[in-house]
């Protein structure tokens, strides 16, 4: 059962699209001294920096890039080379080193999100960024802790390369540049969007739109185990929870 709730919600992250998490009230509404380091605007402050400017990147920097549907993270090693956690399901399904080297497809990250498969792969800062701006230590302003040591942080990326499990909630490509270079593995984008998810949950109306849709189930399918108790599970736990 937890593990059939834990894949709904990871599909449920997938379709909400991350960035709906902007929607949220900010955090220091409910918050009532937020902690001083948990700027998310300063984000803005540095302006993305192209492919070709990885002569400014040192050994150890956190890079962030907007990359399909989530932002992408990895850990700048030197020398024009990215660590980063990416889902993949071509390295479970094909031993040749060559093809697996190449960049991975949509295609290929799709299926590697739905069968929690991912590798730590190194790639050229351009092929990592596919295109988009790098972020450049941005994370600093909004995390806690302060970061490691910058050859640290590039031998936790390096000794962390090769095929691992994923997972889309707990743990991602965030996950993993977090623990290289704050020596703890969290995810601001899954904390954002259980709080997305837990304000969704509060709201009582959700429950009493579930229950009009289970009775709508049951009017057009009959009424049976299999929909009298979804039907009532499913409205009473939302209520119970709001």
């Amino acid at each position: 059962m937890l593990d059939t709730l834990t894949f709904l919600l990871e599909k449920l992250f997938l379709l909400a699209h991350i960035k709906l998490s902007s929607l949220l009230p900010p955090l220091g509404v409910e918050c009532a001294e937020p902690p001083p380091t948990s700027k998310c605007c300063d984000r803005e402050d540095s302006p993305p920096q192209p492919a070709s400017a990885s002569h400014r990147f040192q050994r150890g920097d956190l890079l962030e890039v907007p990359r399909t549907l989530f932002t992408h993270f990895g850990i700048y090693l030197g020398d024009d080379r990215v660590a980063h956690l990416i889902p993949d399901i071509l390295p479970a399904l094909n031993a040749d080193s060559r093809q697996i080297e190449e960049m991975v497809t949509n295609t290929r990250l799709l299926v590697g999100v739905i069968a929690k498969r991912a590798s730590v792969r190194v790639d050229s800062v351009e092929d990592f960024a596919y295109g988009a701006g790098i972020l450049l230590n941005a994370m600093d302003h909004s995390v806690r802790k302060s970061p490691l040591a910058g050859e640290e942080v590039a031998l936790r990326a390096e000794r962390l390369v090769g095929t691992v499990a994923y997972s889309l909630l707990w743990n991602n490509c965030e996950h993993f540049v977090t623990y290289c270079r704050y020596g703890t593995a969290q995810s601001l984008q899954t904390d954002k969007f259980c709080e997305w998810l837990k304000l969704l949950i509060r709201d009582q109306r959700n429950a009493m739109l579930t229950a009009l849709l289970g009775l709508l189930s049951m009017a057009y399918m009959g009424i049976s185990v299999s929909t009298a108790l979804p039907a009532f599970l499913i409205p009473f736990t939302l209520w119970m929870a709001s």
